[in-house]
């Protein structure tokens, strides 16, 4: 009973504060319109712009070493990613809040650990290593994250304009 009192003192004072929510239609509306990015997607973007910047690199420098130290360093970035998308998409059950916050910084640490020992493995793994390469490769990698984040709020601006038409 206390659950349902706190949740109408909520609404009131959503409805106070000028929010006005969005009915059932309006929702649905927005969701086929504008289908929400997954990690996967995410991850899929920066595997294909790891494979353009090894050959990128390979090509402009004319040496196979460059191609394949950005292409390791564009790996560094997309196998801890993909551990942890793999270690929160098995979390699904875990949507208590505390429960999903530790299981969410137990995978970011996770994936911390294994880029690092990635990149302190770099140069054995790697004939002729460039760090400048891998550098770049790795950092390249990782700004698919802000281009996602940044086609997601384009995406919510145009969802706000679609709903004021």
């Amino acid at each position: 009973m206390q659950a349902a009192a706190s949740a109408d003192e909520w609404a009131d004072e959503a409805q106070e504060s000028g929010f006005k929510p969005l009915t059932a239609e309006e929702a649905q509306k927005i969701r086929q319109a504008h289908p929400s990015l997954s990690l996967w997607a995410v991850l899929a973007g920066q595997a294909g712009v790891g494979v353009l910047v090894a050959l990128a690199a390979w090509l402009v420098t004319g040496q196979a070493r460059m191609g394949w130290s950005a292409g390791y360093g564009a790996l560094a970035v997309v196998i801890p990613a993909a551990l942890f998308a793999r270690g929160l998409s098995r979390q699904q059950s875990a949507r208590h809040g505390n429960a999903a916050l530790t299981g969410f910084f137990v995978w970011e640490m996770v994936k911390i650990a294994l880029t690092v020992a990635m990149l302190f493995a770099a140069p054995r793994l790697v004939n002729g290593l460039s760090w400048l390469a891998l550098l770049a490769g790795f950092v390249v990698t990782m700004k698919v994250y802000w281009a996602a984040m940044w086609l997601g709020s384009a995406r919510k601006t145009r969802s706000i304009k679609f709903l004021k038409n």
